[in-house]
């Protein structure tokens, strides 16, 4: 961010625009044209409300950003895109104005387009190989694929919707589909599409996985997803919601007993991992997942309508530094903390969450005390927390994954008081599915095994998403989901 408002942002980008009608620009010139930066609320009146933060580029921004794009011939950024988008079609015709044609070559691909535009981490994807911010020294100067696609996609909701996709008739055949998160909802509509009859189980009472239950509305609302949900219905596709395969109904019954022709597992990879150190059982510490899930799919911030219970906080850890940390540590503050800390091994070069999401986080207040992380949770002899005894930092040699591993300092350790702590160090899978499902391999970390086409060790059954990858990413899952649907579709036409 440079500090400009939006008002500002949205001027310059029109002046931009007004000088680029009708020339025909040399990639000199694209390369001359500035990143638009993306309009946000002002981080003290965000840090306290549960609107949308980042508020979406104007019509001339969007074709500004647009107009950067080189339309490279060998489109690096389209192998860097999970689902193989044609990024450089749609930002062509983003460029000429024609939004209904990018929003239609986006829809080949990508179903869910302004989920993607909002949550996915372009920098290290599409945007990561760009030659434009290769050629500019920095993957922040490439183009801003993300928010040019959440442009089209809030275009096209905004004028009524995409058109309702053509399902062929009936083929007589059912397929289960277990959990209604990214993986589970792109499957859904690949193979209703085929004429499949499709049944989707999920063990929430909403459908959306980790879109409803872990992001929070300020990054996404709610209302996109539900959007998407519904689409399915009115293809056809039914949802069976509060339903628990493996505990509600074995994987193995639906097969042999419900007449399903095929499954698909795309459970995600809910269960929380904590730190094994001791205190973690005292009152007041959370892991991320519960705390999010009672944040956002039980709406506990909505305090005047919901009633869900939610731990009332004035000083805050969060321990991690991914996405899910900043999505805690920024809920927190919004659910009435007064200070909030999240704690970290490494550096801020080190952490896996987006740059985007920890500067949001930094703006609105949140304290990052990098190089340190707890040895024990602090209780009062009564059960309830009062603060962590943190360990400092240093780094050492880089690990496997090229970051520098965190070396404890010994003597190091101090008291710190907080009222509350949550653990955001990851999740792993959920084992229900795999102890009630006799053949279904597994790896030593519960992820399921799959081949190239996510099909599993039992027939019939393929698996993709969190489930297979551990933690991943939205469009990631949302490709394992497509590979799956294609497959299914395969099988059921030659059986």
């Amino acid at each position: 961010m440079n500090g400009a408002t939006g008002a500002e942002m949205a001027s310059r980008a029109k002046e931009s625009l007004a000088g680029l009608e009708g020339k025909d620009l040399t990639n000199r010139d694209r390369m001359a044209l500035p990143v638009q930066d993306m309009p946000c609320q002002e981080a003290a009146e965000r840090a306290r409300n549960m609107d949308e933060v980042a508020l979406g580029y104007t019509e001339a921004q969007a074709r500004v950003e647009a107009a950067r794009c080189l339309q490279c011939k060998n489109a690096p950024c389209v192998a860097g895109c999970p689902v193989s988008i044609d990024i450089p079609g749609f930002i062509g015709l983003v460029a000429k104005g024609d939004y209904r044609g990018a929003a239609d070559v986006i829809r080949k691909t990508n179903l869910l387009p302004a989920i993607c535009g909002r949550v996915c981490p372009q920098e290290k994807q599409c945007q990561a190989p760009c030659t434009l911010g290769k050629a500019l020294k920095g993957v922040d100067k490439a183009v801003q694929i993300g928010r040019i696609e959440r442009f089209v996609a809030d275009r096209e909701r905004a004028a009524g919707g995409a058109p309702m996709p053509r399902v062929a008739p009936p083929s007589g055949k059912k397929v289960a589909v277990i959990g209604a998160g990214p993986a589970g909802l792109t499957v859904a509509a690949d193979v209703r599409r085929e004429g499949h009859e499709v049944v989707i189980f999920e063990a929430f009472q909403k459908p959306g996985g980790v879109m409803v239950y872990g992001i929070p509305e300020f990054r996404l609302p709610k209302a996109i997803v539900r959007e998407e949900a519904e689409k399915l219905e009115r293809m056809g596709v039914r949802f069976e919601l509060n339903t628990l395969v493996g505990r509600t109904r074995p994987l193995a019954a639906l097969l042999q007993e419900d007449g399903f022709d095929a499954a698909f597992v795309g459970v995600g990879a809910g269960l929380p991992k904590f730190m094994d150190i001791p205190g973690e059982n005292l009152v007041g510490v959370f892991s991320a997942n519960e705390y999010l899930t009672r944040s956002n799919l039980m709406r506990a911030w909505d305090k005047e309508r919901a009633v869900t219970p939610i731990y009332p906080s004035k000083r805050v850890a969060v321990l991690g530094g991914g996405n899910v940390a900043m999505d805690s540590a920024r809920m927190a503050l919004r659910l009435g903390a007064d200070e909030v800390h999240v704690l970290y091994r490494r550096t801020r070069e080190e952490m896996p969450a987006r740059a985007e999401e920890v500067e949001h986080a930094i703006e609105e207040g949140i304290v990052f005390d990098f190089l340190a992380s707890p040895t024990e949770v602090l209780g009062d002899g009564k059960g309830v927390v009062t603060g962590l005894r943190v360990m400092s930092y240093r780094l050492g040699e880089p690990d496997p994954s090229g970051r520098r591993s965190p070396v404890a300092i010994e003597g190091s350790e101090h008291d710190v008081p907080y009222d509350t702590v949550i653990v955001a160090v990851g999740n792993e899978s959920n084992p229900l599915l795999a102890k009630t499902t006799p053949g279904l391999a597994v790896d030593k970390k519960g992820h399921v095994l799959v081949d190239a086409n996510q099909k599993t060790a039992l027939d019939g059954v393929w698996a993709g998403g969190d489930i297979v990858l551990g933690a991943a990413t939205v469009i990631l899952a949302m490709g394992e989901g497509r590979r799956a649907a294609a497959a299914i579709n395969e099988y059921l036409k030659e059986n």
